[in-house]
């Protein structure tokens, strides 16, 4: 289904294999082969930190799933696994984020409010990329780029993922009551390997959603003329001098773009508390951790190399060409690029420059077997730990039984902010068989 409310008949659903893999684990999240490489989509998190603590349990989860298949291979034959966003062959592949947004807001109003802040976040919360791959970006032979999928983007508003990739993605697929619930779908963003840089893509933009929710579009700052070119600018743009001329007739670097988009969210934040984020503290953390970043890419990057990828690994490669005098071409500095995104310690640039974590050791562990408690993530993985002779089924809203004898039956979950910790422990504690449970749900 197209978000526009029309079918294109030139665009085609996602492919996913999912007789090669295809499950549910006990946390809550999927883990799946889409399109012939390992993808794992973390449970629904109810704020921005515990976002990020699943999304660094992935990790975790990806790591031991390696040395398992590891083990039953050869060693000439060991797996690799890389936490990035190209091949450096002209393929890319994306790192997704969802985000629940009622249904009463026009689609239209997403995308004027919504473009200039992907098309700028990138400042703040670029992997950074050695080279380029496309045709348009080689054409500016660059040294480095702050964001490793931008260069990717063809599309202002589009269904396509993996062609003809748009900056805001129209796939209405709201995994829920499609009444009350759209599932913003957003495919702009970088892998990031700072826990510091996750956790403020996922907030800021958290935030700003809640802004056009609570005030609407006329709030937010101008659309650049030409989205598309603004964010392959901006990302060929070290400096940050880069500006684009925008529909108030202003011209807006990235950084402006930013600075704009977080006055607007430090307001918000004064008039309403931001509850429908999070808690205080974490909002708070939230706004502190974006403005010093926002400050820092301009100002020092010395003060956020410990929280910004691009410039912890901007950092690393000049410091190998100057210590080796290589050219801006030569292919030891792409290895570096792929190697900051390795997920084995050992070999991992990334945990060598000493991103600062935010993900206590012991709550990823945690966050490996047990899923949030704050989402109906809470009860798919309860069950999934619970029942696993009995589920025949379990997708992000429903899960389904087989009991062995009758029909099938279904549970659904159409509402996110139930299934939770507080709604569900009580009955899952006093079911000890899936019969029971399903008795208790009928009553």
């Amino acid at each position: 289904m197209d978000a526009r409310g029309r079918v294109d008949l030139t665009s085609f659903a996602p492919v996913v294999e999912t007789h090669l893999a295809n499950t549910v684990l006990t946390n809550g999240a999927r883990l799946y082969v889409d399109h012939a490489h390992p993808e794992y989509s973390s449970p629904e998190c109810r704020t921005p930190l515990e976002a990020t603590l699943y999304d660094v349990a992935g990790e975790e989860i990806m790591r031991r799933a390696l040395g398992i298949a590891n083990d039953a291979l050869d060693p000439h034959h060991a797996i690799t696994l890389y936490k990035n966003n190209s091949d450096g062959k002209g393929n890319s592949y994306g790192t997704h984020e969802n985000y629940l947004v009622r249904r009463d807001v026009e689609f239209g109003h997403l995308v004027r409010a919504m473009v200039p802040h992907f098309v700028s976040r990138q400042v703040v919360v670029g992997a950074g990329k050695v080279g380029a791959e496309t045709e348009s970006a080689l054409e500016h032979s660059p040294e480095f780029q702050l964001s490793q999928r931008a260069e990717f983007f063809e599309e202002v508003v589009g269904l396509e993922t993996t062609l003809k990739r748009p900056i805001i993605n129209t796939r209405d697929e709201p995994h829920s009551d499609a009444e009350r619930f759209r599932r913003l779908h957003v495919i702009i963003g970088d892998a990031n390997m700072s826990q510091v840089a996750t956790f403020v893509k996922v907030g800021s933009t958290s935030l700003l959603l809640a802004v056009l929710e609570e005030f609407g579009t006329e709030v937010f700052p101008a659309m650049p003329r030409a989205p598309v070119h603004a964010v392959r600018a901006f990302s060929l743009d070290v400096t940050l001098r880069e500006a684009v001329l925008c529909d108030d007739e202003r011209t807006r670097s990235a950084w402006d773009f930013q600075d704009e988009l977080w006055t607007l969210a430090a307001s918000y934040v004064e008039r309403t508390g931001a509850s429908a984020v999070g808690d205080e503290e974490e909002v708070a953390m939230v706004m502190t951790q974006w403005r010093e970043m926002l400050d820092g890419v301009r100002d020092d990057h010395d003060a956020v190399a410990d929280r910004v990828d691009w410039v912890a690994k901007w950092r690393v490669v000049k410091g190998y060409q100057a210590r080796y005098d290589l050219s801006k071409n030569d292919a030891r500095l792409r290895a570096i690029d792929l190697q900051y995104h390795d997920l084995r310690p050992s070999h991992s640039l990334a945990q060598r420059v000493g991103l600062r974590t935010i993900c206590d050791e012991s709550a990823v562990r945690e966050a490996v077997h047990n899923p949030p408690r704050s989402t109906r993530a809470y009860f798919r993985g309860q069950c999934v730990a619970r029942y696993p002779d009995e589920i025949v089924a379990a997708n992000w809203d429903s899960v389904v039984f087989d009991l062995g004898e009758g029909p099938l039956q279904r549970v659904p979950m159409l509402d996110p902010l139930r299934g939770t910790h507080a709604l569900t422990a009580e009955l899952l504690e006093t079911s000890a068989t899936a019969s029971e449970l399903l008795a208790a749900l009928d009553r």
